[in-house]
């Protein structure tokens, strides 16, 4: 009863003092300047950009040295991270056509994680799964692959080593995934990547799993051929992967390498993430890379997509001082998620009325926002959408409207000017912590001449995700010992 002793004038004086500070800190983040010039540069410059000017690892780096480690240690690890059109010639005509592909590619992979979610919510239990039986045909599936348009194309990526002596590969991150693979041969169906496919007899490392080991029987879908075992990783829009689940040596460049890392070794990989070689799980579960390595700490600062720039993703580094930190939340019904902790959104400094409870996770399990670095526009339940938009709309009255583009309602005709002020954005966190976003994540080009998007969407699920969009510029750091997320702006 100690808490309510407090005289009751104290009481009040602290409740208005911290409303107080807590409007005017919102207030002061009241407006944002798009530097609309920029961004049209950026969409020019990133159709005709040469992936070939980069340069790859020289050969220092490719011959990391081999810690004397096991995947039992935590050392720290830092990677070069690369936005997808930095790495890959476009074939895209002009930046309209390339910002429908993404946002295909987007909707197929917001997809993809409701399905997982639906799969674990709905108590379906791994013995139920059944691997798909080989030889399965592009047609036989419930969606048409398509390459380039679905889910497994990938948005960022970063090189690693794979084997004894190590061979470089591009991999996708995904903070949705847990399971780690690539492609392997001999292929029974591969599709096209940029480096040569791993070829297993060349590694003194490569080790099969038999079918008792603890990673295997932590594999979602998994399946036994003479004590080997084989694993499947299926997502929402049919895409998949087959293959044997292997151990492996995993090299990062300077920051040396670990030994027997579980891994698919995909012969059979169908419509998945065309020119990487495939995938790194940065998820919660047991088998994510993070979990493996044992690392306390994920980070990654995700560049601008149309940029050439690059920067890192880190495991076991200390997130920036300056982080707006937010609870990290889990659910007990599915680990891989990264849930956090949000309140609420504001715009022009302003909280928008918007129940809390849209953001919340109950107790079976449905509800919730993720952050997650494969899906690129956020979306919010409806109804936290259509007031965040109504808000942003009012507070805009000056701005000329254009029509809807895609999965974008509220865009505006913004030719012939090279700067702009709009409300800002911030995301709500417990304690009232704001994350205020720069104007370009959040307005951003739809096509080279002049066309902005309110870049949100609404989601009929009852998952929230913040996406790629939203942190680009932004250091998302993940403290999985103490289960806190930190936001620090500025930190490519």
């Amino acid at each position: 009863m100690a808490p309510f002793s407090f005289p009751f004038f104290l009481f009040t004086f602290t409740a208005l003092f911290s409303f107080t500070l807590s409007r005017t800190t919102l207030v002061s983040h009241s407006t944002a300047t798009l530097d609309l010039a920029a961004s049209l540069t950026q969409a020019h410059d990133v159709i005709s950009f040469d992936p070939h000017t980069i340069k790859p690892l020289d050969q220092a780096q490719e011959e990391a040295q081999l810690l004397n480690s096991s995947a039992a240690s935590s050392p720290h690890i830092s990677l070069s991270l690369h936005p997808r059109e930095s790495l890959y010639t476009s074939n895209h005509k002009d930046y309209k056509s390339l910002v429908l592909t993404r946002l295909g590619r987007d909707s197929a992979r917001v997809n993809s994680l409701n399905t997982k979610l639906q799969l674990a919510l709905q108590g379906v239990n791994r013995a139920d799964l059944e691997p798909l039986q080989t030889e399965i045909r592009p047609q036989d599936l419930s969606t048409p692959v398509t390459s380039g348009t679905i889910l497994g194309s990938g948005e960022y990526f970063t090189r690693v080593g794979v084997g004894s002596p190590a061979k470089q590969f591009y991999m996708v991150l995904d903070t949705g995934s847990d399971v780690n693979w690539l492609q392997c041969q001999p292929c029974s169906d591969c599709y096209q990547q940029s480096d040569p496919i791993f070829n297993p007899t060349g590694s003194s490392t490569f080790r099969q799993l038999t079918c008792d080991v603890p990673q295997c029987q932590a594999l979602d879908v998994s399946a036994c051929r003479n004590n080997k075992c084989l694993y499947q990783v299926s997502y929402g829009d049919g895409s998949y992967t087959v293959g044997d689940f292997v151990t492996e040596t995993v090299s990062f460049g300077n920051s040396g390498a670990i030994k027997g890392v579980a891994l698919g070794c995909g012969h059979d990989n169908e419509g998945l993430f065309v020119g990487s070689a495939g995938l790194l799980g940065l998820g919660g579960g047991r088998l994510s890379l993070p979990s493996q390595v044992k690392a306390s700490t994920i980070s990654y600062c995700l560049v601008d997509r149309d940029s050439s720039a690059s920067s890192t993703l880190e495991f076991n580094s200390a997130a920036p001082g300056d982080s707006v930190i937010a609870p990290l939340l889990k659910s007990r019904k599915l680990d891989t998620f990264y849930y956090v902790g949000l309140t609420g959104l504001s715009v022009g400094g302003r909280p928008v009325s918007i129940p809390p409870s849209l953001f919340q996770m109950d107790e079976s399990g449905n509800g919730g926002i993720i952050v997650d670095s494969g899906t690129a526009i956020t979306r919010l339940q409806t109804a936290a959408y259509d007031a965040l938009r109504d808000e942003f709309k009012r507070l805009t009255p000056d701005l000329p409207a254009a029509g809807n583009f895609a999965l974008f309602d509220t865009c505006y005709d913004l030719s012939g000017r090279t700067s702009v002020r709009v409300p800002t954005v911030s995301f709500l966190f417990a304690g009232g912590k704001s994350l205020a976003l720069p104007a370009k994540n959040y307005l951003i080009p739809v096509d080279s001449s002049g066309t902005f998007c309110f870049a949100f969407a609404p989601t009929s699920s009852s998952l929230s995700i913040i996406g790629n969009v939203q942190q680009q510029g932004t250091r998302v750091s993940y403290d999985l010992a103490n289960n806190r997320v930190g936001f620090s702006p500025n930190k490519c």
